[in-house]
C-alpha cells in the first residue's frame, strides 16, 4: 500500500471507455520539494466517484497501488505503461486512525507528502532467509 498527502489540482470528469469499463483521473501536487511534482491518478469502476465529495485546492490523502501493463503495436513494438491506480482518498486535514506497520514519514502536516509502503515480510523464527535482498 502506498499513499500521498498533496493538493486536489484537477479533477476530471467520468469516462466510460467500453462496455464494462469506465475512469476517471485526477491530479494532485505534492509542494514539499523545490519543484512541485503534479501526479496524475485514475480512479475505475465503482471506485470513480470517490473524488466527487472534494474540490480543487483541497489537501488529500490518496492511498494507492502501482499498476503496470505491456502493449503491443500493429507494427508489433512492444511498450510497457505505469498507472497510479487510487483505491481510497481521504481528507489530509481529518484525523486518521493510527497506521499499522512501517509508517515512513508519521509527521507529516497538511500539504506535505508522506508515502507509506508495506512493511516489510517478517521470517518465523528459526527459518533463515537466504534471500539477496
Amino acid at each position: 500500500m502506498l499513499n500521498i498527502i498533496g493538493t486536489l489540482r484537477v479533477k476530471g470528469s467520468e469516462q466510460q471507455v467500453s462496455d464494462k469499463f469506465k475512469k476517471r483521473e485526477f491530479v494532485i501536487t505534492d509542494n514539499t520539494t523545490q519543484y512541485p511534482q503534479h501526479i496524475s491518478f485514475q480512479l475505475t469502476q465503482d471506485r470513480c466517484n470517490l473524488i466527487e465529495n472534494y474540490k480543487e485546492g483541497d489537501v488529500v490523502n490518496v492511498f494507492f497501488n502501482v499498476r503496470g501493463r505491456e502493449w503491443k503495436s500493429p507494427q508489433n513494438e512492444i511498450k510497457f505503461f505505469n498507472s497510479l491506480e487510487a483505491w481510497k482518498i481521504e481528507s489530509a486535514n481529518a484525523p486518521a486512525a493510527a497506521p499499522v506497520g512501517n509508517t515512513g514519514n508519521s509527521s507529516a502536516t497538511s500539504g506535505e507528502r508522506a508515502v507509506v509502503n508495506q512493511p516489510d515480510a517478517v521470517t518465523p523464527a528459526g527459518e533463515e532467509d537466504d534471500l539477496p535482498f
